[in-house]
């Protein structure tokens, strides 16, 4: 039934606002009786959908606002009130009315995110090009993407090159050039350009499938505040209830008592903390910032301390390979490939890069691997082509018993020293060459972590598993306040845990993979990386969908607006239910005034959260003089 008055919404509102006026004008020339007929008539109009409405609250054993504004209608009727009582009924169902389409433009985020969901592919399929339905995609389809055209899938180009827009799912409008052997994701658009891709995530299982979820999700997990609201108003609603039985046998007089009744009702304060909740991730999800829910973005709030891996995080996460070294009679393509070979195993940035430069000298990576074992945090070992072979850092070599000779450590500590990350190749025992890699401090970190301190982030610390000349560099170039280096996984969640231990509230910034054990461990786990990985995605609380550190500072300034706007509806709502009852009581506020000025409270609460989805980080020209660094 509730369901065909919601359909009907629009045209009861206005039936119910022209009897209104109807009876108005029939009372101003002295119609009594028809003046009566017509405002019964509107509150009965107005009121079904609002008493329905409570009648399925009683059912579920719930008080609801509905209940107590059915409760004083049938009072101010009783009471031969028939001017209330229609205006109460207007009101009410007009306020529950552009409380929905106010709701519905802070979930246009989500809205316009699913508008942009792909519906059709071009797939070829032997000698046939055919149009299917995305769903039917299945995986290893080649698909191919003109001009105009949007990505219907998560894959590989293998064909073509393209400009491509991925704000759909990286927030950033800016177009990236693509082409061979580039990951795309669906729901990106090729702005320029024609690409062959195949095909290797599918419907639900892309990252644009994803962050639907996630946002869906996330916009109905509640906050702590929200949780607490939602139980007040369980014992609220029967107390404001007994209260204004108590004010009518105090006063004797039941339009005191019915108006105490309504204007008592708790609308802006239920309202209030959901409607930011809902605003603030809308506005996540413009910008690629996924925020897990309510409580997420209170617990973000209040981050004292910003954990950071280098690689990936800190880094542009593209590294290259500088330089090859070679200690024996290997040359230098032979130690390549079968280190190269070997790597395929793993997919540590850092081992890819060693992939990536073999691929790039053409360099043919089929062979024959076995025992193949990946040493987490250290490197990996295997038998390529016959070859016992271990790749990986200094901490692995002495752990394997593998000497380092005075030249080869020289080298290596000099490699370092001039920000390299040395990877030591082992064959059959003995080191063999070094490989050595450097990254690139992102462009917009330092910027960046300036604005995160000067939001409340008292605390930088940098955890790597990478070498200790490498680390300090980045951490003085950064001003980072410590910084902790040669790493293992579950080093890294030792520190969190040290760090949460003694008192200060942790979030743990990382790539996702080798970092998924300290970002569960800390308070907030934020992932970051074009695209986001699926353990990224089920790992974290807050999930930066571009390699961009200022959508991390876009996040937590967010975060801290959303609770400030969130107990600015709180505040506002209760000063206006006690400003309003004081009013009653001090017989100065009357039903429809009261009920009016209730009403306008909701709007006023919803139309403040709504400017959260127009927040935007300003953007201010930063230059700190660079902290000593902690070691």
């Amino acid at each position: 039934m509730i369901l065909v008055f919601n359909r009907f919404r629009q045209p009861i509102i206005v039936i119910s606002f022209v009897l209104i006026l109807i009876g108005l004008f029939l009372e101003g020339v002295g119609m009594s009786e028809l003046n009566a007929i017509a405002l019964m008539l509107a509150t009965i109009i107005a009121g079904m959908p609002i008493a329905i409405k409570a009648l399925q609250s009683i059912k579920m054993k719930l008080f609801s606002i509905d209940l107590l504004v059915i409760i004083a209608i049938i009072g101010a009727i009783y009471i031969q009130e028939y001017t209330e009582s229609a205006i109460v009924s207007f009101l009410f169902l007009f306020g529950d009315y552009l409380e929905m389409r106010t709701l519905e433009k802070t979930r246009s985020s989500l809205k316009s995110l699913i508008e942009m969901a792909p519906q059709e592919a071009i797939v070829i399929r032997g000698t046939q090009t055919i149009t299917l339905p995305v769903e039917k995609v299945i995986e290893g389809d080649l698909v191919l993407i003109r001009s105009g055209g949007k990505i219907p899938v998560d894959g590989k180009i293998v064909s073509g090159q393209a400009t491509i827009n991925e704000a759909a799912i990286t927030g950033e409008s800016t177009p990236v050039s693509k082409t061979m052997h580039d990951k795309v994701f669906s729901g990106a658009l090729v702005d320029n350009g024609y690409i062959e891709i195949i095909a290797e995530k599918v419907g639900d299982n892309t990252i644009f499938a994803k962050i639907i979820e996630l946002v869906e999700e996330a916009q109905q997990a509640k906050s702590k505040t929200e949780k607490f609201l939602n139980q007040f108003s369980k014992v609220y609603t029967p107390a404001v209830v007994t209260l204004a039985i108590l004010v009518f046998f105090l006063t004797k007089d039941l339009r005191i008592a019915i108006t105490f009744l309504v204007i008592a009702c708790p609308g802006a304060l239920v309202i209030g903390a959901p409607v930011s909740t809902v605003a603030g991730i809308g506005n996540g999800a413009k910008n690629g910032v996924l925020v897990k829910g309510g409580e997420t973005m209170d617990r973000f709030s209040k981050v004292d301390t910003l954990v950071f891996d280098k690689t990936g995080t800190l880094t542009k996460g593209k590294p290259e390979v500088t330089d090859i070294e070679i200690f024996t009679n290997f040359e230098t393509n032979t130690l390549l490939r079968l280190v190269a070979l070997a790597e395929t195993i793993s997919e540590h940035p850092l081992g890819q890069v060693i992939v990536k430069e073999a691929q790039a000298r053409r360099i043919n990576l089929h062979g024959e691997i076995k025992n193949g074992k990946i040493i987490k945090g250290s490197g990996i070992s295997a038998i390529v082509e016959n070859t016992p072979l271990i790749i990986g850092n200094r901490k692995l070599m002495k752990a394997e018993q593998i000497e380092i000779s005075q030249e080869v450590s020289d080298y290596a500590v000099m490699r370092e020293k001039a920000g390299n990350t040395a990877i030591f190749a082992a064959v059959n025992g003995k080191i063999a060459g070094i490989f050595s890699i450097a990254d690139q401090i992102r462009e917009d970190a330092r910027d960046s972590l300036t604005e995160l301190r000067k939001n409340g982030v008292k605390k930088m610390i940098m955890l790597t598993g990478d070498n200790r000349y490498t680390a300090e560099i980045v951490a003085r170039k950064l001003g980072l306040d410590e910084f902790y280096a040669e790493l293992l996984p579950e080093d890294k969640v030792q520190y969190v845990k040290k760090l949460k231990e003694t008192g200060h509230i942790v979030a743990m910034a990382g790539d996702g993979i080798n970092d998924a054990p300290a970002i569960a461990i800390a308070d907030i786990g934020l992932a970051m990386g074009e695209g986001g990985t699926d353990i990224s995605m089920e790992t974290a609380d807050v999930v930066l969908m571009a390699d961009k550190l200022s959508q991390l500072s876009h996040a937590f300034s967010l975060s801290k607006a959303t609770i400030r706007n969130m107990k600015q509806n709180t505040y506002f709502a209760v000063a206006i239910v006690f400003t309003l009852l004081i009013g009653v009581l001090n017989n100065t506020i009357h039903l429809a005034s009261g009920m009016f000025i209730h009403e306008a409270s909701v709007l006023i609460v919803i139309l403040n959260a709504m400017r959260l989805s127009r927040f935007q980080l300003k953007n201010r020209n930063v230059n700190p003089k660079l902290q000593v660094v902690k070691v």
